[in-house]
């Protein structure tokens, strides 16, 4: 049976411009490609569960405008069923610069993502939250969870709730104002770590890419954790699968566009790949 993942997040139209190199405080950089891309943390990971085979739901909300049928667009082709506020704010706008090794700057105007209020749950067994969208949103889905709650604590700041799992970079880890159950910590190129009430119980390295665009990797690695582990994988393998999913999205441009089915990740998935 597909799991069932409600996904209480940010929807985005990202406006993406890849560049030879990121250009410093006061400098141009020229010779430029532009795309527009559907994005948001909360799409990109709604996107990315359905994708590995869970049967989704999207809780949201965009703007009245001709950006929300853009941003929409990538849910709606994987089958994402939506759940939307629609608010006066514009549709949510993330400005993203990708140089030539995949490093990425990214400057977000949230518009309508901010105006998302406490949302009603339907029949779930997981519920994926992030921090793109404002603390009575995401704390009204963590008090109305039946079945796991799943946090990406990104990006950072203190919210005081208990998720079962908890999913960070490094960086964020240091923002957590809860550190028991488990958490995810990944740590880039060189895989991540599970910790449970603080103790490191798997650690997981990621295949060797090429990066292209780092935009989605962590949506994809918190996704396949999440659906990993409700599919019934030990907690190592679990990571271990997460892992190739976030290093097959680092190697494809754009956000959306680069999360993996789950026949892909597989086919990159070693289970005996730990630290």
């Amino acid at each position: 049976m597909r799991p069932r993942i409600v996904v209480a997040g940010s929807i985005n139209l990202d406006l993406v411009v890849r560049v030879p190199t990121l250009p410093r405080p006061g400098e141009t950089v020229g010779g430029g490609t532009f795309a527009q891309i559907p994005g948001g943390k909360g799409a990109n990971q709604a996107v990315a569960c359905a994708r590995l085979g869970a049967e989704v739901t999207l809780i949201g909300a965009v703007g009245r405008d001709a950006t929300a049928e853009a941003a929409l667009d990538g849910l709606r082709h994987a089958g994402v069923a939506l759940r939307l506020e629609q608010s006066a704010a514009h549709t949510g706008v993330a400005l993203i610069q990708v140089d030539a090794v995949g490093e990425t700057t990214i400057a977000v105007a949230p518009g309508a993502n901010a105006t998302l209020g406490a949302v009603e749950l339907p029949q779930h067994d997981a519920v994926l939250c992030q921090l793109e969208i404002p603390d009575e949103a995401v704390l009204s889905a963590w008090e109305a969870t039946s079945g796991l709650f799943c946090l990406n604590a990104a990006p950072a700041r203190p919210i005081e709730l208990d998720p079962d799992l908890t999913v960070v970079n490094r960086f964020e880890f240091d923002s957590l104002s809860r550190r028991d159950g488990l958490v995810a910590v990944t740590l880039g190129a060189e895989g991540a770590r599970l910790l449970e009430d603080g103790e490191e119980v798997a650690r997981a390295t990621s295949p060797s890419v090429d990066a292209v665009d780092g935009t989605a990797a962590g949506d994809a690695f918190t996704a396949c954790l999440l659906v990993s582990l409700l599919e019934g994988l030990a907690e190592d393998q679990a990571l271990a699968r997460a892992c190739a999913a976030g290093a097959l999205a680092a190697s494809r441009f754009g956000a959306q566009p680069s999360l993996p089915t789950a026949a892909e990740v597989d086919a990159l998935f070693n289970p005996g790949r730990r630290g």
